[in-house]
């Protein structure tokens, strides 16, 4: 029946009049929502184009928002979104994926212009694949680094110049937004400590390898509250990591596992944030001013190239900036000693428009859409 919804919702995209699907947006799945939602909003209350929102995730709640000039399409991961990409008729293409034309999803064969939306702070020449970025014609920075980083993959790889964009980072303008909704909680002073642990993904990351079993372990020997988000690709990949964890701890009323890191409720309630190359880090620390300790694995390198640039990635140098470090084998995790240096960061240097990133980006899409 899946496949039967995704080539009927396949086939309504495709006999929609152009004039309806001027400009599209493609989500991932619920994850990628938060990155998407203030674009989508912003754009539906301020101008009359109509919007098509494609996702390859069943609850993501990008298809259940309502408006006259929105629609939504299901379509799945595989052939039929490869085979609706290469021939999607539409003027603008906003997304949160990288390696675009890289691998399967390739451009449309008809004149599209596309558009990448950042999902995370963190540096693009590091943690992406080299030429994830590539064949965008626009990218949305979210500071200053981006730009830096962008237009220095052009001179060094003889790459056409793109349109950047002084964006910002919507999911951060939504924590900061959230954050003044929620009233401010006296904790006891015996309360425990309560410790949110969501690191990045990949073979050397803290879940996947081991480290953050024996992390887990010892904050609840310390009578610290835990809760544990591991990153979607983690639970994909390593899922018995997960499981010896839950099933050692589950009966502990003190821990508490967390599937969903499009949620906030964890990243307001916690006292501090234990990571390592996670993007989830950075937002913790802009977005709440919450300390974050490090767990020092290996960097999460997807570009082994990513030195010829000769720019330190935003995710390693902001480090001892938004929290501390704590090397691996040390004998004890050092919460009380982890804080930020306020005197070392400051949001406005390092995030572009924040709390107006929506409105800064809707308006430049529509500025796009109205130009073809």
């Amino acid at each position: 029946m899946g496949f039967i919804r995704h080539l009927r919702d396949l086939m309504r995209f495709m006999q929609l009049p152009k004039e309806q699907r001027r400009l599209t947006f493609y989500s991932e799945g619920k994850n990628y929502w938060p990155h998407l939602e203030g674009l989508v909003k912003e754009t539906l209350a301020t101008s009359d184009i109509p919007v098509c929102y494609i996702s390859s995730g069943e609850d993501d709640p990008g298809l259940l928002l309502e408006h006259p000039n929105y629609q939504t399409f299901k379509i799945d991961e595989g052939f039929v979104r490869n085979w609706l990409f290469e021939n999607i008729d539409t003027d603008v293409m906003v997304m949160t994926m990288p390696d675009l034309h890289q691998y399967q999803v390739k451009r449309s064969k008809h004149k599209v212009h596309y558009v990448y939306v950042q999902h995370s702070l963190v540096s693009l020449h590091m943690a992406y694949r080299k030429g994830a970025f590539d064949h965008y014609d626009t990218i949305f920075c979210a500071g200053p680094h981006h730009l830096k980083e962008i237009r220095a993959m052009e001179a060094k790889y003889n790459l056409p110049a793109k349109n950047l964009l002084e964006h910002g980072y919507g999911r951060l303008d939504s924590i900061i937004e959230e954050a003044k909704k929620r009233p401010v909680k006296e904790k006891p002073d015996n309360a425990p400590k309560h410790v949110l642990i969501a690191p990045s993904w990949g073979p050397e990351g803290t879940i996947e390898s081991g480290v953050g079993e024996r992390i887990v372990d010892q904050l609840m020997e310390q009578g610290c509250q835990v809760t544990l988000r591991p990153h979607p690709q983690t639970i994909k990949y390593a899922k018995d990591k997960i499981e010896t964890i839950i099933n050692k701890h589950s009966s502990n009323p003190l821990f508490a596992y967390e599937a969903n890191v499009a949620g906030q409720d964890s990243l307001h309630d916690s006292d501090i944030m234990i990571s390592d190359w996670s993007g989830a880090a950075l937002d913790y620390a802009f977005g709440l001013n919450k300390p974050v300790l490090f767990v020092d694995v290996p960097r999460k390198i997807n570009n082994p190239a990513y030195e010829e640039l000769g720019i330190e990635p935003f995710e390693c140098f902001i480090r001892d900036k938004i929290g501390s470090v704590v090397r691996l084998g040390e004998a004890a995790l050092s919460l009380k000693e982890c804080c930020m240096d306020d005197g070392k960061y400051d949001l406005n240097a390092n995030v572009f428009n924040y709390n107006n990133s929506s409105s800064i980006g809707a308006n430049y899409i529509s500025e796009v859409v109205n130009a073809n």
